[in-house]
């Protein structure tokens, strides 16, 4: 008898390697899905916005970054000593009016050139509900703790959503054709929210993404969400906050992710440089000793094996950290 409701795995209508540069947007889900791929030696562009919630904030983003428009210093608002955009998460802002908008504009044009390079976009939606200022309708990524009543609060509808991605897509693949789009709904609980609006909101932005699939053979959809709320299932597959996914959740997902994404191969490549990153972590009992050498030296000889069998990977920084520990002893 089983006790668990499995998803299975699927096999995917488009495979990533390592070749591929990946552009992640969204919810902090993609974030924490972004950093692995980043762990394991893929190029990823990771939420050069920060962390988005909502469906627009995501496409506005992804509308600007065609347009190549950087953003101007008077689309800045202060509050309580704090430079804000409203197009981008807190990380963003800063006390320096001129150095946040610097900031802002290098992520922004980096950002440009990694869509163009770009060969998959991931985007994972968090929530439906959204607040807009009064006076423009623009709907914010984030309030930065404003007062709420500097914003009216609502909730976008399948058919805004499915509209307003099929004209964003309709451009997106029209200068890049053979894009693969990756969605997934963040399992995340915006318990703020509220217990049924958070139904009603995952729901929407479920069948959004349905419609979407439906409509470009390009984009397909990866449940991540259902892994954690039908497979799962369970809190102490949770964090202390009972509304963000455990580490132990996060390994589980990123597992059944691999193996619907990746080939045998890839997933190869993968475990060795995962195994690498792994090695730059050791703290030896006596640095710069024999033993610490041979280490060093041991690594190296596994680098450039790699690099050999996967001339695709950039190793420069895990090179210069053995090469170091060898320099170092001399």
């Amino acid at each position: 008898m089983e006790f668990r409701t499995l998803v299975p795995v699927k096999q995917m209508p488009f495979s990533l390697s390592h070749t591929d540069k990946v552009m992640v947007l969204g919810s902090c889900f993609a974030e924490n899905t972004g950093l692995k791929m980043q762990e394991s030696g893929f190029r990823i562009s990771l939420n050069p916005f920060g962390v988005l919630y909502n469906p627009a904030s995501v496409g506005m983003a992804l509308y600007r970054l065609l347009a190549d428009q950087p953003f101007l210093d008077e689309e800045l608002v202060e509050y309580e000593g704090y430079f804000h955009s409203f197009s981008h998460h807190g990380s963003f802002s800063g006390t320096n009016r001129k150095a946040t908008l610097d900031h802002i504009n290098q992520s922004f044009n980096q950002a440009v050139l990694d869509l163009k390079e770009s060969t998959c976009l991931m985007i994972t939606f968090g929530t439906a509900w959204v607040y807009a200022l009064p006076s423009t309708d623009q709907i914010v990524a984030n309030c930065h703790k404003l007062p709420e009543d500097n914003f009216l609060r609502r909730r976008l509808s399948s058919d805004e959503i499915v509209f307003f991605y099929t004209e964003l897509f309709e451009k997106i693949f029209e200068l890049k054709p053979d894009l693969k789009v990756v969605f997934t709904v963040s399992p995340i609980r915006h318990w703020k929210d509220g217990v049924h609006e958070n139904t009603l909101s995952k729901s929407i932005l479920h069948l959004a993404i349905e419609d979407l699939c439906e409509n470009f053979e390009n984009i397909t959809y990866y449940p991540a969400y259902e892994l954690v709320m039908d497979d799962l299932r369970d809190y102490r597959f949770y964090a202390e906050d009972m509304l963000h996914p455990a580490a132990t959740a996060q390994r589980y997902i990123w597992d059944h992710f691999s193996e619907s994404f990746f080939s045998k191969t890839t997933r190869e490549t993968l475990r060795q440089v995962q195994q690498i990153r792994k090695a730059m972590q050791h703290k030896p009992f006596h640095p710069g000793d024999e033993a610490h050498i041979r280490f060093a030296k041991k690594n190296i000889a596994a680098i450039e094996l790699l690099r050999f069998s996967a001339p695709e990977l950039d190793l420069t920084e895990e090179i210069a950290f053995f090469t170091s520990i060898i320099d170092e002893s001399l």
